[in-house]
Order: structure tokens, then sequence, then C-alpha cells
């Protein structure tokens, strides 16, 4: 099925035992800069699932080049053994183990590293505001000895090579990019200047670590952004240390500190973005191997890849975020078992933005893995009757855990499609990706023998005869028009009138609510999220005129630390909607909107059709209050508890069926 994704890869001693790699990226979970027994369990279960090369993410190679709380130790002998152990550990499963060494140069920082910034030139950071120290040559050498002796200890620790980060205006990268160099000695100027830094250090590295140690080199595509370097820049820099022989691989991402979104881009974005810029670099290599990256997610896609020769390999690192077996279950046949990522960032780069160690909306096993054995279950030692009211996202990860520990499932929900509220925002735009999550869960319960009753709505009396009933209900709307603005005001003025809906009722789609949107929409968003934006979006593209209006200072803010706030605004706006920014409604008048300035305070008179409202739900634990009443018995679990985020339902619903 997957003819060219299998076949074994050779680069300089290695061999891979397929295409498929596990990238860098920041996991943050090294303990007093140390991998600990949560980042071992983590990449030993990726090794389990069959990925033919691990990449752990990277080493900073100087105090300098401290960015995260959980970075590991920069340039200290101390990690040696320790990744001696995260190494063993991996390597009985037969990947290739290499380790990347980094420094981010302007864009450090300090808050981490209690250091000054050194870059090429003194250039600005885009992390934050503040500015960086232009190296001395003896600090050039400095940093460049940091980088050969992190090596030395990455063999020490029986890592079969290094890849050194180069990528998204990193140290490495502002060396080569004249927007950043502009240095007037033998770093910088010509082309061959601008090239030594790395240059050097490659062959330092190789003379080093010995000939059959692997060299990767990971750079980036952003020829959107004026300064950074043109996809011609790129392919001649690549050629350059092709040409010498200094590497043995590079790989492609997206992207760079000054398009941040499109380092690790989420769902606004087309799949296989870095594809086209890795078949560029792979014209002009004549030696290394070349690996495509960024929002590569599926077996499907990496082999369509493979077999067009835009690359040799490629990583999947999101797509085995979500399901560490991908690879495994790919060479088995079974590409449909796959687990799908949904590009949301939500807590792989939204928790590691947090400088919190990572997981994964639909695999809360992710960085649990050494508590949890991963995706694997064992058996329950007395099988029991299980009843799973709701078929949300709580409910159905309780059902599916359940069931594969052997209990006997039955998940009751009363809408005719699984995914409770969950199902509505695959129906926005971009988040398509949703849906087939849910398609997955209806498969894997189905094979595992799950009863499903569909359009039933459960009473007391269809909790009768089970074991453990876990009650999974979700939230409805409050419909209020409560705002977080006015905190005293519990309920909005004008809300109970015939034009003002919830977003449900637009996701929902039916006709008779269709019919009652009016052509100029105000979409009151109180929560910062995709509810209110994703919305919006699908309004205008449906060719109403929409304003979206927040008291927050910027139109979804709270996805900023998933990255989709940037793309989600921009394609509103583009689809001719507005925004406003510190905007509350003081009042729904019908047919118009008294709007409050939140920062003047004064009030101002718009006209709309229609109000939707994106407010926060409400528990519905309607069904437990009856339960509790009677003296019954239940769970509460999910947004039955309180409305919360999707991950939590997932965690809840895995947490839930580990403990039946």
């Amino acid at each position: 099925m997957f003819p060219r994704l299998f076949e074994p890869l050779t680069i300089r001693s290695c061999t891979l035992k397929n295409r498929i790699v596990f990238g860098a990226h920041t996991n943050n979970m090294a303990e007093d800069g140390l991998p600990s027994a949560r980042t071992i369990g983590y990449y030993e279960e990726r090794a389990r699932g069959g990925a033919g090369m691990i990449v752990v993410e990277p080493v900073p190679v100087h105090a300098t080049a401290v960015l995260t709380r959980g970075n590991y130790l920069a340039d200290d002998d101390r990690v040696v053994p320790a990744f001696q152990r995260l190494v063993a550990a991996c390597k009985p499963h037969g990947p290739v183990m290499i380790q990347q060494l980094y420094h981010v140069g302007a864009h450090g920082d300090a808050d981490n590293s209690f250091a000054p910034n050194w870059s090429p030139s003194g250039a600005p950071s885009f992390h934050d505001a503040d500015g960086s120290h232009a190296m001395t040559l003896a600090e050039i050498r400095e940093v460049q000895s940091g980088f050969v002796r992190c090596a030395v200890r990455a063999r020490a620790a029986g890592f079969d090579g290094i890849e050194l980060f180069a990528a998204y205006n990193a140290l490495i990268d502002q060396f080569w990019t004249p927007l950043t160099n502009r240095r007037t000695d033998e770093f910088g100027g010509s082309f061959g200047n601008r090239m030594r830094f790395s240059g050097e250090l490659c062959g330092r590295i190789r003379e080093a670590c010995g000939e059959d140690f692997v060299i990767g080199l990971a750079v980036s595509a952003d020829p959107g952004t004026p300064g950074c370097l043109g996809l011609d820049e790129l392919k001649a820099v690549v050629a350059w240390h092709d040409e010498r022989r200094l590497v043995d691989y590079v790989t492609c991402g997206t992207g760079s500190y000054f398009d941040f979104a499109s380092i690790i881009p989420t769902s606004p974005y087309p799949d296989r973005l870095g594809a086209p810029f890795a078949a560029e670099l792979k014209q002009v290599v004549r030696h290394a191997r070349v690996q495509a990256e960024s929002r590569i997610t599926t077996p499907e896609d990496a082999e369509a890849l493979l077999e067009a020769g835009g690359a040799d390999m490629v990583s999947i690192v999101r797509g085995q975020i979500a399901d560490p077996w991908l690879a495994a279950k790919a060479a088995a046949g079974r590409p449909d078992t796959v687990r799908p990522c949904i590009a949301c960032n939500q807590l792989c780069w939204g928790r590691r933005s947090r400088d919190y160690w990572i997981s994964c909306l639909v695999n809360p096993s992710a960085g649990r893995e050494f508590a949890w054995n991963g995706d694997r279950f064992e058996r329950a030692a007395r099988p029991r009757r299980v009843l799973v009211v709701g078929g949300g996202p709580a409910g159905l990860e309780t059902a599916r855990v359940a069931a594969e520990r052997g209990h006997h499932v039955v998940l009751i929900e009363q809408n005719s499609e699984l995914g409770g509220r969950f199902r509505l925002a695959a129906r926005q735009p971009a988040r398509e990706k949703i849906g087939k999550l849910l398609n997955w869960y209806r498969n894997r319960l189905e094979e595992l023998q799950v009863e499903i009753r569909l359009g039933v709505r459960a009473g007391p009396v269809e909790l009768e005869g089970f074991d453990e009933v876990v009650i999974a209900t979700g939230a409805r709307p409050a419909r209020d028009g409560y705002q977080r603005a006015f905190p005293d005001r519990l309920r909005l003025e004008g809300v109970d009138r015939p034009d003002v809906l919830d977003v449900e009722d637009v996701l929902e789609d039916a006709p008779e609510r269709q019919l009652a949107i009016g052509e100029r929409v105000l979409v009151l968003d109180d929560l910062s999220n995709w509810r209110a934006i994703g919305t919006a979006i699908l309004l205008q593209e449906r060719g109403h005129q929409v304003t979206i209006a927040s008291a927050d200072g910027e139109i979804a803010r709270g996805l900023a630390h998933s990255t989709a706030d940037g793309p989600l605004r921009r394609r509103l706006v583009q689809a001719g909607g507005r925004l406003q920014p510190y905007t509350a409604l003081d009042a729904w008048l019908g047919g118009q909107a008294r709007l409050r300035d939140m920062l003047s305070g004064e009030l101002r008179l718009e006209p709309f059709d229609t109000l939707v409202l994106a407010t926060t739900p409400v528990a519905d634990d309607r069904l437990m209050q009856e339960v509790s009443a009677t003296g019954g018995q239940a769970i509460l679990i999910g947004d039955a508890v309180a409305s919360r985020r999707a991950s939590l339902a997932f965690y809840e619903g895995r947490r839930t069926g580990l403990a039946l």
C-alpha cells in the first residue's frame, strides 16, 4: 500500500527502516535540565510505533541559547548519562536516533537564559522587545565550540548523529541572511563569508565525531517575508553545503520568527504546506537526502510526496503525537485506523507557548505515556456493563477506553450523530478534520462492539441494569447574553428577541434557522476562541455582512497560543467582515445594537438584522440531578461538570475509562 514509504533509506552509515521521521520539536518535558521519565516515555512510544528516525528535541549549545524552561542543560556533561537512558529505551525498537542542536541567536528569552541574546550584528529580537549583542570573533568561536562539544556528547550518549538548527531565522540562518548579518569581517558581506559560520561548524563536528556520524541541517522557507532568504537564495545556501558534502540530510520547514504562525501551521493553512519547498531543494542537492515537513500528517500524504520525487523522507510530528503508532498501522495496511491530527495546536504548540510540557487534544496519553502505558490498555480483571450517556468528546473517549479494556459498553446519544457539540465545530471553515476524528471514533467503537444508541434521550429508566454509569451530557447554550465586560448584568437587554441566535443555532444549519439570519449580522464574542470567529467566517462566506465585536483588545486573542488567531482574522477581513475590538454590547434593541467602547465608555448605535451570541455555555447536568434525586450513582465528566475546552473532555474521558 505504501511502497515508497517503507523502502529503507541509507543516510551515511545509518539505514532507516522506513521514511517516516518523528522530527525535532521542543516537548519541554525536561526536569532540572535532563530528560525525565515523561521524556523517555514520550519518545519510546513513537519508537515502538515504528518511526524510522527520531530527532530528539534541541539542546541549547551555550548559555545564551537557552529558550524554554524545559530546555536541556546547556553545554553540560551531565546530559550524557541521561541521554544514554533515552537512547537505550528507543534503540531496541529500530529507529535511527538523532539529536538537534540549537541557538536561536537574537530571538532568545532572557527570562529563561538570564543572559543577553547573541547574534551576528545585534539585530532586534522578534521574540520580545529586547535587542541583541553583536558577537565578537572570540564569541563566534565560543559558540561554535559549544556546538561541537554538544555533538561530541550526543555521540557519547549513543545518538547516530545531530541536526543543526538553521531554520526560522535562528543563529545559523542569521549568519546566512544579509538582513541579520551586516558584519564587515570574514563572517559577513559576501555569500562565501556568510556561509563561513556553518561551514566551519560542520567541518569541526565531522572532525570531532567521525566519518560515520550523521550531520543533518534544518532550514525553513519564508519567501513571503521581506528580508528573509528567498527560495533561490535558500537553494543556493543548501547547494553550497551539499557541494562540499558538509551535511547528510536537509529538512525544510516553513515560516520564521517573522511569520511565526507558519512554523507550526494550524488548521487554517493547507495540508502539505512545506512540500513544494522541499521539492525545490531536492533539485539542487547531489549528495544529501531531503526531508519534507510542515503540515504533513498522514501516511497517504507522505507516500504521495515520495512518489512525486519531491523528498527522500517525511517528517510527521503532530501526526505521530496524535497517534504514535501511525507508522506501524500504515505498515500493516491499516491507515484508516490512524487517529487523525486535527491541526488544532491547542496542546502541542499551545502548551509549549505557555512553557508547559506538550500534550495532544485527541491523544491525552501524549506526555503521560510513562504513567498510562501509552495507548495500550490492560484488560479489566472483571468486565462490567458500562453505560455512557453522551456522545461528545468525553463520552466517546470513555466508551472507547472502557471497551478497549474489555468492558461491555453501551453509548447513548440524544442526537442522530455522534460528536455532541464538537460535531458542530467541524462545520466551521478550516475545521473539517474534526469530522474525520469523529469518523475514527465511530469506526473504532464499532470494531470494539460498543452498542451505540442514537436519537435516545436518557432518563433514569435507561440507566437501570448497568454496573457503571458515566454521564457526559455536555453543555448547552446559556442564551442569556452574559458578558464578562459587565459582570453585574446577568442578562443582556433584548436577548429574548426572535432575532437573537446562539452560534450553535447557526452551526446546526437547520433550514428554519437559516431563514431567520438577516443580511447584517453582529457576532458577539465573549470567549475569544473558535466559536465566534469560526462562525463569523462561515456566515461571511455564505454572503452575510458580518461584524464581530469583543470587549477584548484583540479579536480571537484566546487563539494566540495555537497561532490560529492571525490567520483567522485575516481570512474574515479579506472576505469582507469587520472586526470591532474593545467593544461590548450594551443592549440589543432589535435592528440596532447599542455598543459600548470599552476604552472611552461611549455608547453608539449601529444597525444589524441578527445578533449571534458566542458566550459561555452552561453545564447540562440535568440527568445527573435526576439520578441524584432518586438516590442513584453515576460519574459526571466533561462539560456536564462545567463548560470547558474539548481537550479537557478527552482527558477526562481517558482518565474515566482507565479507572472503570
